[in-house]
C-alpha cells in the first residue's frame, strides 16, 4: 500500500466498516473497525467493540499512520452496531425510508440554494468542508469551519416543511 496520507478518499473508503491493524510512526499498533477517515487530516476513527453494549473509539492521526492492514471484512451486523454508536437516538425513531426521504429533501433544498452537495451514503457532504448525518437537521451538521457551519445550519433551519420534521 502507498503512503497513507497520499491516498485518495475513494481508497480510504474501502477501509470503512473493515477490521484493520494500524501501525503508527512509533511502531505502536492499533486494531479496530474503521468508522471513517477524515479527508482533510487522513486520520482514522477506529471502533473496538468490548462487551455486549460498550465500545471504545480511538482516533489515529493521519500523519502518524505508517501502515494499515486489513484483518477482516466487516458485515452488516458490524455496520449496524457502528451506526447505532454514532447516530443520535432521535434519528433512530425514523425508518430507513423516512431517513432517505429527509436526506433527499435536504439535498434538493441545498442544491436549490446553489450549495454544492454530494451524497455519500448515510452522509451529505457540503462543499467538501461540512457533513450532515441522519436525521439531517441543523444539529447534525459538522465542520471545522465555523462560518460555513453557521451558514449551512441556518439554511437547513429555513428549509420549508422543517417544522413538521422535528
Amino acid at each position: 500500500m502507498g503512503e497513507w496520507c497520499n491516498m485518495l478518499p475513494q481508497e480510504w473508503f474501502k477501509f470503512v466498516n473493515q477490521e484493520v491493524k494500524v501501525t503508527a510512526q512509533d511502531q505502536q499498533q492499533y486494531e479496530g473497525f474503521v468508522f471513517t477517515v477524515d479527508p482533510v487530516s487522513s486520520s482514522l476513527v477506529l471502533v473496538t467493540f468490548e462487551e455486549k453494549r460498550s465500545a471504545s473509539v480511538r482516533v489515529v492521526l493521519g500523519h502518524a499512520v505508517r501502515d494499515v492492514q486489513l484483518l477482516r471484512a466487516g458485515d452488516e451486523d458490524t455496520e449496524r452496531k457502528m451506526r447505532s454508536l454514532f447516530i443520535p437516538a432521535a434519528s433512530q425513531d425514523f425508518s430507513t425510508e423516512e431517513l432517505e426521504e429527509r436526506k433527499e429533501d435536504l439535498r434538493a433544498w441545498l442544491e436549490k440554494n446553489l450549495v454544492p452537495v454530494t451524497d455519500e451514503g448515510d452522509v451529505l457532504r457540503v462543499a467538501n468542508v461540512l457533513t450532515v448525518s441522519a436525521p439531517y437537521g441543523p444539529e447534525q451538521c459538522s465542520s471545522s469551519n465555523e462560518i460555513i457551519l453557521a451558514r449551512v445550519q441556518s439554511l437547513v433551519e429555513s428549509k420549508p416543511g422543517r417544522e413538521n420534521q422535528q
